[in-house]
């Protein structure tokens, strides 16, 4: 499908697909939304309830590599190292990560190689960035994961339910469930209610959370132990 680099609310830049008529991150703003759903949302909140040195991440949508890139900064900042694996079935090119802005809206020219590392290194292997940091990128679908008790917690970013209505179901939460530890975290931007009950039946508890700029709810599901 055709793909276009556009440029957000806040100035940072995203994808958009024009056939789906669907953007990889919010037109209201890529950055603002990423660091609101996944590190104010999940990644500090996590930190805060377990005290833990070490987190094991799965990101369901690695995309632009904006929340891979988001936590890197953020882990090296609080002392946390993280294990990071970023599933994608469609990588973007690397002609189209050229276009993207968010090392400068970032303001860590310091960390341009990380930026371009994190799209260029191998799928399929753990790469180490830095002392806090090692990435995986895993191409496969989202419904081929398997992992079981291993993540501390999840990204879920895929497409919206209105494009993609089978990454939203029981069977795909079902596998996340699986996938975490207990007392394990998942988190989304999306808020719909037909995804809340979809992530209860699994077993998760699930609280709704203020959305993004743009977005009035969020969720975030706990599996507790």
């Amino acid at each position: 499908m055709k793909r276009k680099i556009i440029q957000t609310s806040d100035g940072s830049s995203t994808i958009y697909i024009e056939e789906l008529d669907e953007h990889y991150h919010s037109k209201h703003g890529a950055i603002q939304e990423a660091y609101h759903v996944f590190i104010k949302s999940g990644f500090y909140p996590f930190l805060k309830e377990n005290s833990c040195t070490e987190l094991s991440i799965l990101e369901i949508g690695f995309g632009t590599g904006l929340n891979s890139f988001i936590t890197f900064i953020e882990a090296e900042k609080s002392g946390v190292r993280v294990t990071y694996d970023g599933v994608e079935a469609y990588p973007v090119s690397l002609e189209e990560v050229k276009h993207l802005n968010y090392v400068a809206e970032l303001k860590v020219i310091n960390k341009a190689d990380v930026f371009d590392k994190m799209h260029q290194v191998t799928w399929g292997d753990y790469h180490e960035l830095s002392e806090s940091f090692q990435l995986k990128k895993r191409k496969i679908f989202f419904n081929e994961i398997s992992d079981k008790n291993i993540f501390d917690i999840i990204y879920f970013d895929a497409f919206g339910a209105r494009v993609q209505p089978e990454l939203w179901e029981v069977s795909i939460f079902k596998k996340m469930y699986d996938a975490l530890k207990s007392n394990g975290m998942l988190v989304t931007y999306a808020a719909k209610g037909s995804v809340r009950r979809a992530m209860q039946e699994v077993g998760f508890e699930v609280e709704r959370l203020p959305g993004p700029p743009g977005k009035r709810e969020m969720l975030r599901a706990v599996k507790r132990g």
